[in-house]
């Protein structure tokens, strides 16, 4: 039997894209890791596909962040990704965005964190309070060192320079911070208004100052599953908010 011909453009439109960049967008919401730059550690079950040998290895937190794990919900889990060939990762058919990382450090929400090279170290840290009035606590991602970052966000964000303004945001949308930020809390004054139908639904905001950015996604979702109290639920980090981290 003859085969069929195919008509269209579309396995010319997506075909990969070839680059000898360690980190690429394939498009918005893939990531296209090469891996003859050295293993990668990547959100468990973020692989899409891959072309090449690859070997993927659940990553020990080790009994720190195994513990702080436990007590935040911090839904991070890491895979070790090593071999040769093209790795191909995506979170949720989230947008991806790529950095790099020069001798320095980040604050990224658990859910965001979607790859970053081998020479990345990270720990789930906890933003220290400063005062007694708020209690619980509210954990991010530490990543630091010299190498290749990719995050998820939903929808394209806006990175704001702290240092130009009085910056603020929704706490539910933050990704990220840089080194150099300082964070503090911010409660709407509102009282019960802010809570009930008809409020403005801010309740907690983020206040930033320092030096560096700060990176907001166009989605009020960024805490579900991810900055949680140590007693459980999603309210997100309406305790413990205080703080700041990276210093």
């Amino acid at each position: 039997m003859q085969a069929m011909t195919i008509h269209g453009s579309l396995f010319q439109d997506f075909r990969e894209k070839e680059t000898a960049d360690p980190f690429s967008l394939q498009n918005k919401k893939l990531l296209r890791v090469d891996m003859r730059y050295g293993e990668v550690m990547a959100r468990a079950g973020s692989m899409v596909a891959y072309q090449g040998d690859i070997r993927f290895t659940k990553k020990s937190q080790g009994m720190s962040n195994m513990f702080k794990s436990a007590v935040t919900g911090e839904g991070l889990t890491l895979m070790s990704c090593a071999g040769q060939g093209e790795l191909f990762l995506a979170e949720s058919a989230a947008e991806v965005q790529v950095m790099y990382l020069e001798n320095d450090a980040i604050s990224v929400n658990g859910n965001n964190v979607l790859a970053f090279s081998s020479s990345i170290s990270w720990e789930i840290h906890r933003i220290q309070a400063r005062g007694g009035a708020m209690t619980g606590g509210l954990y991010n991602v530490g990543l630091k060192g010299t190498g290749y970052v990719a995050v998820t966000t939903k929808g394209d964000p806006v990175a704001l320079d702290v240092a130009s303004a009085p910056t603020f945001a929704d706490a539910q949308a933050v990704v990220l911070w840089t080194s150099g930020v300082r964070m503090d809390v911010r409660i709407d004054t509102g009282g019960l208004g802010s809570l009930v139908r008809g409020g403005t639904g801010e309740l907690v905001q983020m206040a930033f100052s320092g030096q560096g950015h700060v990176l907001v996604q166009p989605s009020e979702s960024v805490v579900d599953g991810g900055h949680q109290q140590s007693g459980g639920g999603n309210s997100g980090g309406a305790g413990g908010l205080l703080g700041q981290v990276l210093g």
